[in-house]
């Protein structure tokens, strides 16, 4: 597909890293040649500097002929801009990043007036994963599938879980729940694991089930699955507001750090039912006084990377018994961050792209079974992905034990009507189902593609 993408920021970057390796022809646009530089010299993409609402800028992009604009500048305005320029020239699909918050009301509005096939606010969809996990405090990260059914969640194995050295065929005789364990990370290696694959202490499991299972899974193992009814946001910025926003909603006590006073008064006048500290919420003795030690949840989620790191390792070492989310918005260094003790770590551009990808998939493919929710786990090397299958699908009818599937990918679970099956090797695939694949093969956009001698993916 042929893709233009404004703005070459830290979404930007991203978005072109990941849909220039799943085989799309990228264009940049940027009014800056600085970062369009190294971008095009990492990624070996196209670029055009200058104003992304020009429509002479446009032309020379190719817009007129791009199946895909996708506006990610600093500006929510300027993003609108350059998508209803891009519709009048012809391009066939627009997606606009739009993150203030004044502008939640009229979103549907603005989308339907201006063509829009997708608005994207990454803060208020990592508030959201955010105050997902906040429910199942025991897992590190968590995602849904049928409509929220369904949950896919990680946690670290202790070393005195009756899990360790158990093969996962052995399950059913430690834990009654109906849980599938389709990801394991040991390391640096990861595996999508078989019957006969023994855990780990220290094993990060990913697994699939239901809301009520995996609530289950969690109790008989005896974990912590305590309801978190109080939350400490370090940081007032727009992720912070989204999250607290929902939280109360929810019926939390909310307590937010900001350390700048302007900020501190929007923040009390828009979020009347949280207490707002001004003050510097890196200083030990600030948070001692702000009662950090009360709170069932921390959630680091100032502007600058390395200050949430620390103050996650602060949290985690310090009150070990805390829930603790760290936001980080760099990718680099994923492998340090990841080895770090900082709890559950959220990066708000992963999330955003995570949902423009999925988008680009299902328009590649207009006529099988598409790409209903993708998540990429373990810094992009594992994906998740629901497809809602067609009625003409080539893997309907046959039992799972006998389809040709890809090696390194898994069933998860399959929602038929409503009624969700952890599949065994007896189960089919039926038309109309919605069904979640676990695989290191990245790329996939139709159910068919499970199979070995299907494509496209990348392994």
């Amino acid at each position: 597909m042929q893709i233009v993408i404004v703005g070459d920021g830290k979404v930007g970057s991203t978005l072109a890293e990941q849909l220039s390796r799943e085989g799309h022809a990228i264009t940049m646009i940027d009014r800056s040649g600085v970062p369009l530089q190294k971008t095009v010299e990492d990624l070996d993409i196209l670029s055009v500097q200058g104003n992304g609402a020009s429509y002479s800028t446009q032309i020379e992009a190719g817009v007129d002929e791009a199946d895909l604009l996708i506006a990610v500048t600093a500006s929510d305005e300027l993003n609108l801009l350059c998508c209803l320029i891009a519709k009048k020239i012809g391009a066939k699909h627009t997606i606009a990043r739009v993150r203030n918050p004044e502008y939640d009301g009229e979103l549907s509005l603005i989308s339907e007036e201006l063509g829009l096939s997708l608005s994207v606010n990454p803060e208020q969809i990592c508030a959201t994963e955010i105050a997902r996990i906040l429910r199942t405090p025991t897992a590190i990260k968590t995602d849904t599938f049928a409509g929220g059914k369904v949950e896919l969640l990680k946690f670290q194995l202790p070393p005195d879980s009756p899990l360790v050295g158990k093969a996962l065929m052995e399950l059913p005789s430690v834990t009654r729940s109906k849980v599938l364990v389709c990801a394991v990370e040991r390391g640096d290696a990861i595996h999508i694991p078989s019957g006969s694959f023994r855990l780990a202490a220290g094993d990060r499991i990913s697994f699939v089930a239901s809301l009520r299972n995996a609530q289950l899974f969690f109790r008989q193992l005896r974990l912590n699955t305590g309801r978190v009814r109080s939350a400490l946001l370090i940081g007032g910025g727009r992720i912070a507001f989204y999250l607290a926003r929902q939280l109360i909603d929810a019926g939390l006590d909310v307590k937010i750090i900001e350390s700048d006073y302007g900020r501190c008064e929007f923040l009390s006048e828009h979020l009347p039912k949280a207490t707002v500290l001004h003050g510097d919420g890196t200083s030990e003795a600030f948070l001692l006084e702000s009662g950090v030690e009360h709170f069932d949840a921390v959630a680091a989620l100032t502007g600058i990377d390395e200050e949430n790191v620390l103050i996650g390792m602060y949290i985690r070492k310090t009150f070990p018994k805390i829930k603790v989310i760290t936001k980080v918005n760099r990718s680099s260094f994923q492998v340090i961050i990841d080895a770090m003790d900082l709890g559950s770590i959220f990066n708000p551009l992963q999330s955003a792209s995570n949902l423009i990808c999925r988008y680009v998939r299902s328009m590649q493919n207009t006529v099988g079974s598409k790409v209903e929710t993708l998540y990429k786990l373990v810094d992009g090397k594992v994906e998740a992905l629901e497809f809602n299958v067609a009625d003409n699908s080539e893997v309907c009818g046959i039992p799972l034990q006998q389809l040709p599937l890809r090696d390194h990918l898994l069933i998860g679970c399959i929602n038929r009507a409503g009624r969700i099956i952890i599949p065994s090797g007896q189960d089919t695939i039926e038309p109309g189902d919605s069904v979640v694949v676990v695989t290191t093969a990245t790329g996939l956009d139709d159910i068919r593609n499970i199979l070995s001698h299907r494509g496209p993916a990348h392994e």
